[in-house]
């Protein structure tokens, strides 16, 4: 599956956040990482970020997508972090 992760966190914690997301998906550009992840990775992540997150203050949104071709992204001005998909 393909997933967009948004995080607004608490100062505090957004050093371990940003290093959490960054294990499992591709940072994009201020607390907003995309990529190829699976089922067990994301429910992985789901439950690491809890860890961290302070529920009343803090919140995760993701957008799920089957595969990144079903997904049309547009970027307006400076793209902060191209992807690229070469090795």
């Amino acid at each position: 599956m393909y997933v967009i992760l948004v995080y607004d966190i608490g100062e505090r914690r957004v050093g371990k956040m940003l290093k959490l997301c960054r294990k499992y998906l591709h940072w994009i550009q201020n607390s907003v990482f995309e990529g190829e992840i699976t089922e067990v990775k994301l429910k992985e992540l789901k439950h690491k970020a809890r860890e961290i997150m302070d529920e009343e203050e803090d919140s995760l949104i993701i957008f799920r997508s089957r595969e990144e071709k079903w997904l049309k992204k547009e970027v307006i001005g400076n793209e902060k972090n191209e992807l690229d998909n070469m090795l």
